[in-house]
Order: structure tokens, then sequence, then C-alpha cells
């Protein structure tokens, strides 16, 4: 293990130098691959980022980044990890952007327009990638490069099914925070926001009665209509009015308390917003000091404001309610998020302030099917998920790393346990959301550490045994 920390200390500051190396490039992308008369071979313009700073050129391996619902720059700048490995490796490495998100626009400021956001669907944005590849392969001649892909949370599932899908193609893949059960449907509905819970009551079981407490207090002024102390209370821009005003304020704070979870890394970080080190515990410290709604105040600074500027709180832009409970984001990034929400990616998340310490908010099958009808025109197919990607029934699949902090309220609607040796769980005790992806940090927990070098053996060995297969 020192022999490994030592080589990625020195190779993580070669990973944001990596990372200075991605050169920007777009690729002709089929706009429906499933479909030949509807578009006929109409393409896109798919962005891409890519570097051979270190590839062993026609013998080292491609390591792919299956981008996910966001600006593909973003998941680059916090996927350190996977260049530092590359220059272990001598590997070439391509991060790719997920259509509908960053600047893969199908069909520009018109993609979110009814039918044309049709096209934003998990099969399609595999088989971007499973062209990509091909293509990238023989242009570069690469052909006998084994491909390992890597993702986080959602694109980790994308790694998945990529490996699931497209075995001939991919060699291996490593699925960090990757939650494939809880998103196919598969689980309790409670669980989300009872791990959201437990991070903070980890840390200090007082901040769970606190949280609760508190949530209750705001129900008791909001049910006295008294909406002026609420107002000033949250900062919000505007008095508060109505029972929907509420609501939207309890989802306003809970996905605070969210992000505060996953990001809980040891270090401060600028991913998804700017965050503290620790941001868990700094919250609960400002807890300690007071008892009354109020406390709920603390985490809307941490997460919405955390460069001061902002004088005040307008609810309905800075949280957008969604199909997805944890938050779909903003923009047009946001509308194809909750546009995957509506369709095959299920989140029917909900709390209820007994297993958790948030108000109760439902969000069942009728509620999602509901919203989804008069948001986009569609109604959800629960179960699809599953029935393509194979659900818990994982054991004819190889070759993939799932990886999950316990910190992370995602790692229990993902795979915990090893399944075969080729499906191989690993748990990192001190882990946010998926904080093995990232680069290599003084202030990295000793978990992540022996994660990492057992995530760097285990692809050797695929790579090397793919290479041996195909000599």
């Amino acid at each position: 293990i020192f022999l490994f920390v030592f080589q990625i200390v020195l190779l993580s500051s070669l990973g944001w130098f990596l990372f200075f190396f991605l050169e920007r490039k777009y690729f002709k992308q089929i706009l429906d691959h499933f479909n030949y008369n509807s578009l006929g071979n109409g393409t896109y313009d798919q962005r891409y980022l890519i570097t051979d700073q270190y590839w062993k050129k026609g013998n080292g391996p491609i390591f792919f980044y299956t981008g996910n619902e966001g600006d593909i720059w973003e998941f680059a700048q916090n996927s350190g990890f996977i260049t530092e490995l590359a220059a272990v490796q001598g590997a070439l490495v391509i991060f790719a952007e997920h259509r509908y998100y960053g600047k893969s626009l199908p069909f520009g400021k018109d993609s979110f327009n009814i039918p044309k956001v049709g096209l934003l669907t998990v099969e399609q944005a595999l088989a971007d990638y499973a062209v990509m590849i091909t293509e990238l392969k023989k242009e570069l001649e690469a052909q006998k490069c084994p491909v390992i892909v890597f993702g986080g949370s959602y694109g980790g599932m994308l790694s998945v099914y990529m490996r699931i899908r497209y075995p001939n193609i991919v060699t291996g893949a490593l699925a960090a925070s990757a939650p494939i059960l809880s998103t196919a449907g598969l689980g309790d509905s409670r669980q989300f926001f009872q791990d959201v819970t437990a991070d903070f009551e980890k840390f200090k079981p007082a901040c769970r009665d606190a949280v609760q407490g508190a949530f209750q207090k705001l129900n008791t002024l909001a049910q006295q209509k008294d909406y002026r102390r609420i107002q000033s209370a949250f900062s919000l821009c505007k008095t508060p009015s109505t029972p929907k005003d509420i609501h939207q304020l309890n989802g306003f704070l809970r996905n605070a308390f969210t992000m505060m979870a996953m990001l809980d890394y040891p270090y401060s970080t600028h991913f998804m917003g700017s965050m503290p080190a620790f941001p868990v515990k700094v919250l609960d410290l400002s807890l300690a000091q007071k008892a009354s709604a109020l406390i709920l105040f603390r985490p809307t600074g941490i997460v919405y404001n955390s460069t001061g500027q902002l004088t005040c709180y307008d609810l309905y832009s800075l949280y957008v309610e969604c199909a997805d409970p944890t938050g779909c984001g903003l923009g047009f990034d946001s509308y194809a998020w909750d546009y995957q929400a509506c369709t095959e990616i299920e989140m029917c998340y909900e709390s209820n302030n007994v297993t958790d310490m948030f108000p109760p908010m439902t969000f069942t099958e009728q509620q999602r099917e509901q919203y989804c009808s008069k948001r986009w025109g569609v109604v959800p197919r629960p179960g699809w998920l599953k029935t393509q990607f194979w659900g818990d029934d994982l054991s004819t699949a190889s070759n993939i790393i799932f990886s999950n902090g316990d910190l992370d309220p995602w790692a229990n609607g993902g795979i915990r346990k090893t399944l075969s040796p080729s499906l191989i769980a690993i748990n990192i005790p001190e882990g946010a959301h998926h904080l093995d992806l990232r680069e290599s940090n003084p202030n990295d927990p000793e978990s992540v550490i022996v994660a990492r070098k057992k995530e760097s053996e285990i692809i050797a060995q695929w790579v090397q045994a793919a290479m041996k297969e195909s000599s």
C-alpha cells in the first residue's frame, strides 16, 4: 500500500496536468440508432474530451468515461483517478458527453420540445458510446486496445450497462456509487432519506433529533400561517403564502441536507456547487448552537450561497421540484434529467419524519405518473429498467467493480456484496459519493487509498487478460 500511495501522490499533480491536456472534440453521432425511418441517418455533434498524453499507442488500454447528467468538463475535473491510472497503465483517456447534456444537444435549444426529447433514452446513450468507441478505435488504429469504462452515479450505472449490453466492445467496468437497484424500482422507497439522515446521525445522534424537531416547528409555524416569521427566519425573497410554498420550502431544505451528505468529502470541493471539507460536521457544529426551526437555515447558506453573494433566497429558482425527489438541478441539464426520471429512471423516494428527520413528503408511482403526464406527455413504465438491464439478477455478467462509500446515501441502492470472482463489490467506510473517482488528495482516508489500489490491480488484470487473448 505504501508504494501505491507514494506513486499516486506523485501522480496526483499529474492528474491535473493531464486534465489540461484534454482536447475538446466533436463526434458525428447518429440521432436515432434504432429507427431507420424517423430521421434516416441524421446526426448531431456529440462532444468528447480526449488525451493520449500517456498512451502507449496501439497497445495501451482505452479508459472511457460514460458521461452522465451534466457538462462533461465537470465530470472530467472531478474524476482525476482515471487520469492518474492512465499515467500508470499507459492508457488513452476519453470522457464522452451524454446526449442532451452540456453541449451535446441534438436539436439545440429545441432539444427539449416534444417529441424531439423522445430520443433521450438510456439505450440511445449506450449506443452513442458503443459507436463512438468503435469508430475512434478505427481512427486511432487501436482495434486491439481493450476498453475499460468508468462512471460515477448515473454514469456508473451506464458503465454497468455498457459491459452488459456491449461486452464485445467493453472489457470491464468500474461503476462508482451506481444505484442500479433503487433506480430500477427495487428496494424500500424510504431508504434514501433514511440514509441521508444516518449520515448526520452517525456523526452525532443529537443531529437527527434536532433537525427532526426543527421541521416539526416549521410545520407548526405554517399551520399558524405565520408566513412573515418563516420568511424572516429563512431570508426568503418573497413571503410564502400557500401550502404549495411551504412544500417548496421543505423540498428546498431537504435537498440542502441531501447535497451535504452526498458530498461529505474530507476536503473542500467545487463539484455540483462549492462545499467545505466535511460539510456534515460543519453543519453539526452549527446545530449544536441553536434549538429552533432556525437550525434549518444553516444548510441553505452552505449549499445555495457558498459565495455569500445572495441577500435572499428565491425558493423557485434555486430549487426546482421534479420527478427526482433528490433534485434535478437547474438549466437545460435539469430538463434532461427530469425527462429521464419520468421515463426509465425510477426514483419514487419519500421522507416521513419517522424513519428519517425530514418532513413527510411522498412521491408515489401515481404522483410520478400524474406529474410526468402533465410535464412531458409521457406515462412511466415501472420495471422497464429492470427488464432491460437485469436488475439484481447479474449472475451471468462479468468484469464489473461496484464501489460504494458508506457516507453516500446512494450506496444502499447499489451492489454492496461481491457476487462472483469477477463481480466485485468494494465498500469504502469513509467514502462519500464516488470519492474513489476523484484525484488523490493528502486528506484522503486510508479506506479510499486501499480501494483505489484494489481497483487499479483488478483493472490491470482485465487489461492484461484481454491483451493476451487478442494477441
